[in-house]
């Protein structure tokens, strides 16, 4: 049976909520935390409506947040899948905010999420592939890929399995730290 693909078209999904006084924190802004349960949900709508199955988050890449999000702003996020492999793909996700009173829209974070999809049975289902149709499509897919691989090797370099201190000690010389092994 052929693997099947889908245009990026047909998963994006946007949603879109009202800053309530509700989900601010307690210098007025709007929670960090409220933000990324957004995302969470909008990332999952999106991997699902591409997999055609329950999908589960695996890993969420850098969460920059640009600039603040105030109460009464309008706040969207946009997703898409950048990425496709067998079970798992990445979603980038746009949040921009608008003020509803003077229509200002301001990017306040971008980020990526990794989700995997998943059957019935709770195991890794397969995906459909991806289609891609504009030299953006393809930069961002190859993105995905470099950001696996520094992920990779950053934990190969970096991980608790035969982490090399010698290697590595000279590299805290020109921070604010005192090594007292």
């Amino acid at each position: 049976m052929a693997l099947k693909f889908k245009h990026k078209l047909d998963s994006e999904v946007t949603i879109s909520e009202l800053m309530s006084p509700s989900h601010s924190n307690f210098s007025g802004k709007i929670h960090g935390g409220y933000i990324l349960s957004m995302m969470d949900s909008v990332a999952f709508a999106c991997a699902s409506k591409h997999s055609g199955n329950y999908c589960v988050t695996a890993s969420v890449n850098t969460v920059d947040f640009l600039a603040p999000i105030e109460v009464g702003e309008l706040v969207s996020m946009k997703s898409m899948v950048n990425y496709v492999g067998n079970s798992s793909m990445v979603v980038g996700i746009r949040v921009e905010a608008e003020n509803i009173k003077t229509g200002a829209v301001k990017h306040c974070n971008s980020s990526y999420f990794t989700m995997v999809a998943m059957d019935d049975d709770g195991n890794n289902a397969e995906i459909p592939g991806l289609i891609m149709e504009t030299a953006e499509d393809v930069r961002r897919f190859l993105r995905s890929i470099e950001r696996m691989r520094v992920k990779k090797q950053r934990s190969t370099e970096y991980g608790h399995e035969g982490f090399d201190l010698k290697k590595h000690l000279h590299k805290l010389d020109k921070y604010k730290v005192q090594v007292e092994l």
